[in-house]
């Protein structure tokens, strides 16, 4: 992929150019208050993960007020249910599998498709619940459609899937044109950027707690996050499905690059508190990442900067928000902390690992440009002189993030606007 110039897709959208056989979908339901049933919630080691989830209630919230919405929640974690619960009261959550043969094997979930006249597949790393569309299609022949994903790869599996859903919104162009050069195109495909930049839910009793147990002013600190260049799930989930050779590799792949990498952010906070004298908040996006804030990030610092780093163990995003939004910048080499603090009106920077997907060009896509750094393009002095360029002007930093929040808004106004056009739906 291209730095910038991947593809030049500026998403207009040509909604009175629908084929009529797509429009004619209008006709069939009528409802004045449609049930809309979604899958998500991919895995809860993750905020990220977590985050597309509430992020995308909040769309549905915000662009369909009228539906009810059903979860089918494709992992189980008491703890995320009730955080969602607490955010959104009217919304029912339900979990359960289906059989190789993709029969559903509860009422509950039976029930679920009976009562649904919309599936969608929320924002993902991929089309992480292909299955589940492929049981909903089978058992309802209901319309379904996917939203915010990346899609590197289609195979014709996947392929004669995709051919049968109404809406296909990636989270990045990059994902446009795979499925361009797979076939697949229309205007019922487009570019909706991952739902987590519409999460808005906080935790604030918990950040305000925390903000003040370790003195941390507001926009008087950055936060910084780790990442190693592949994630290590064998440490997270156990090594079944694992071989040895398969955790040799991402175990030389991460400590070959570990130190090159995080030696650019550190040298970030260094200058920080060097001409700041403000402090830094090393946190986590992922629960393995806890483990390696010290070795990467604040072990290695000079003693004189040492004092002013803290950390924070795994938190929900709910909390994430909630500190974000105090923090001055936050500096990631995860992909959706900087969207949780964009989303939350704070300056972010994105510093990309080449193994870490086309779903970065996301960033380009959304005039991020002058925040995104491909780690191995960069230097630390680089980041360091542009996060004191957006402390010497902070107005401007946040005049340039109001400027692409409001694209991002912009982009989800108009795919709303496929869906509630050309549906199956009269929303």
């Amino acid at each position: 992929m291209e730095r910038r110039g991947f593809i030049k897709y500026t998403g207009t959208l040509s909604i009175g150019l629908l084929a009529k056989s797509v429009l004619d979908f209008t006709a069939l339901t009528k409802k004045k208050n449609p049930v809309i049933m979604i899958v998500s919630g991919w895995q809860d080691v993750n905020i990220g993960d977590i985050a597309h989830t509430p992020g995308f209630l909040a769309l549905l919230q915000k662009h369909i007020p009228q539906a009810s919405v059903i979860l089918w929640k494709k992992s189980e974690s008491k703890r995320v249910d009730e955080m969602l619960m607490k955010n959104f009261p009217g919304l029912k959550i339900i979990h359960g599998s289906f059989d190789k043969d993709l029969v559903p094997q509860s009422e509950e979930l039976k029930k679920a498709f009976a009562e649904s006249d919309l599936f969608i597949h929320g924002s993902g790393p991929s089309v992480v619940a292909a299955d589940w569309l492929r049981c909903w299609d089978k058992q309802t022949g209901k319309k379904f459609g996917i939203f915010g994903v990346t899609i590197q790869t289609i195979d014709e599996k996947l392929k004669a899937l995709l051919e049968k859903a109404s809406f296909i919104f990636t989270r990045e162009t990059a994902s446009v044109e795979v499925l361009r050069k797979s076939g697949l195109s229309g205007d019922h495909i487009a570019f909706a950027p991952d739902a987590t930049f519409s999460l808005a839910i906080h935790d604030e009793q918990k950040a305000s707690a925390f903000l003040s147990e370790n003195k941390l002013e507001h926009r008087k600190f950055i936060c910084a996050v780790p990442r190693l260049r592949m994630t290590p799930y064998y440490k997270i989930n156990g090594p079944a499905g694992w071989s040895e050779e398969r955790i040799k590799q991402v175990d030389e792949l991460n400590d070959r690059f570990k130190e090159t990498d995080h030696a650019k952010l550190r040298e970030a906070i260094i200058t920080w508190v060097r001409k700041t004298g403000n402090k830094v908040l090393v946190c986590p996006e992922m629960t393995y990442q806890v483990d390696i804030m010290d070795e990467l990030l604040i072990n290695p610092l000079p003693e004189d900067v040492k004092p002013f780093v803290l950390k924070r163990g795994y938190w929900f995003p709910d909390e994430a928000a909630s500190v974000y939004a105090h923090a001055h910048t936050v500096l990631s080499m995860e992909c959706h902390s900087p969207i949780i603090a964009a989303a939350n009106g704070t300056p972010s920077f994105y510093l990309r690992q080449p193994t870490d997907t086309i779903k970065g060009q996301m960033y380009y896509d959304l005039g991020f440009n002058d925040w995104v750094f491909e780690i191995e393009n960069s230097t630390g002095t680089q980041i360091s002189d542009r996060l004191m360029s957006v402390y010497s002007d902070y107005p401007l930093a946040l005049e340039t993030l109001k400027k692409s929040m409001k694209l991002v808004d912009k982009r989800y106004n108009d795919v709303f606007r496929i869906i509630n056009n050309s549906r199956s739906l009269v929303l």
